[in-house]
């Protein structure tokens, strides 16, 4: 069940992208939609399992990489925490399949846009199932590059292709750290598995290590260079900026994206490595400090926004910060909590703004649909 979880996303996307031209649009959709929906279906068991009985399990597919004292598998860990997350990966991504149907039926290119929402799907779905560090950076890199297809998906549109590439760079700089922070944890563990790891670090607590000239507790440069990672990839202070911008995506592309799901991944890494950032006093501080400064300025941001899926992007940003704040005061079931509710009512928001923004003939600006509303409306109709 785990294998089919993961495993039907992908399937759906290789069909629609390779064979969309053959199959046409109508089957492309209808393929993605049925495989993805059937996952959602599956992982909603699956979290009934979790809730009812405890349930728990490590489904190995194939041992990945084993040189020396590096011995790392592809797997499927199934937790209270993972479980979380593939409900909220799978179901909101089938309702954006379904709604990106109607959402792009004038686009010429409907099998390709629903290959990269599948596409996206399952490095979302790699990035939370994974029992190590290395596979999880693996769907880490393979979210940040779907997003790059799906913003830049309108491609001959000059604002869509430099959004895009502003994503992917700000991404960067947040990864440079986190892949510091996982060659930081093998260099000090010998190995990049969770449950090891985890175990190893009371042994450590008053390790020193010299970086950049500075001497550092050992734990607390593991945790800040992992908590860059996060940063940039749910879009705080500072690496904030690659977010807004990318509104110039298809609307389905913010809601599955930008509100639900990659942008939660930094959350997610924090709550999974929670036994490492309780041994960090100065990384929680960092985290909520942060999401503090995040929540605050985001929420200020969207206050003088008028492009519509703008003010629901900085939103989004705020609400983040709201997450981090919770994890940075050692609240990590509030800090899920709140991540599972807002990953629906905003992915919910973003798809109702894409409804009005049709309904306007593609006009994001608010000021031009409140007080004379149906004066507008008529005036863009004509």
């Amino acid at each position: 069940m785990e294998y089919l979880i993961l495993f039907l996303p992908l399937i759906g996307s290789i069909i629609s992208g390779f064979f969309g031209k053959t199959i046409g649009d109508r089957l492309s959709q209808l393929i993605t939609c049925i495989l993805v929906s059937i996952s959602a279906l599956l992982s909603l068991f699956i979290f009934f399992k979790v809730v009812s009985s405890g349930y728990e399990h490590n489904a190995i597919i194939a041992t990945w990489i084993n040189s020396g004292s590096l011995n790392v598998n592809w797997s499927i860990k199934v937790d209270a925490l993972s479980a979380v997350m593939l409900v909220v990966v799978t179901l909101v991504s089938s309702l954006v399949h379904i709604y990106s149907v109607g959402y792009m039926s004038h686009d010429p290119h409907k099998p390709r846009f629903m290959s990269y929402l599948s596409l996206f799907t399952f490095a979302m779905l790699t990035l939370v199932t994974s029992d190590n560090f290395l596979q999880l950076f693996f769907g880490w890199e393979g979210v940040g590059l779907c997003s790059y297809f799906l913003i830049g998906f309108w491609y001959k549109k000059e604002t869509a292709n430099a959004a895009a590439i502003k994503a992917f760079i700000v991404n960067r700089v947040g990864d440079f750290g986190f892949a510091l922070g996982i060659f930081l944890i093998f260099y000090i563990f010998g190995t990049v598995n969770y449950d090891e790891v985890f175990l190893k670090i009371p042994e450590i607590i008053d390790q020193k290590i010299n970086f950049l000239s500075f001497e550092f507790n050992t734990i607390d440069l593991i945790c800040l260079l992992l908590f860059i990672g996060a940063m940039g990839k749910s879009a705080q202070f500072l690496l904030h900026t690659w977010l807004p911008d990318a509104m110039e995506g298809p609307t389905p592309v913010s809601a599955l994206i930008h509100a639900a799901t990659m942008v939660t991944a930094g959350v997610f890494l924090v709550v999974r490595c929670s036994p490492i950032y309780e041994y960090s006093e100065l990384a929680l501080s960092v985290i909520t400090l942060v999401g503090m400064t995040t929540a605050f300025f985001a929420a200020t941001v969207a206050l003088v926004q008028t492009d519509i899926k703008k003010i629901i992007a900085y939103s989004t940003c705020s609400q983040l910060g709201y997450m981090f704040f919770a994890a940075g005061v050692g609240a990590y079931n509030v800090a899920m909590f709140h991540l599972f509710t807002h990953a629906f009512f905003k992915a919910l928001l973003f798809l109702g703004s894409g409804s009005v923004i049709h309904s306007f003939k593609d006009e994001q600006d608010v000021t031009k649909m409140g007080g004379g509303c149906l004066e507008n409306y008529l005036t863009l109709m004509h």
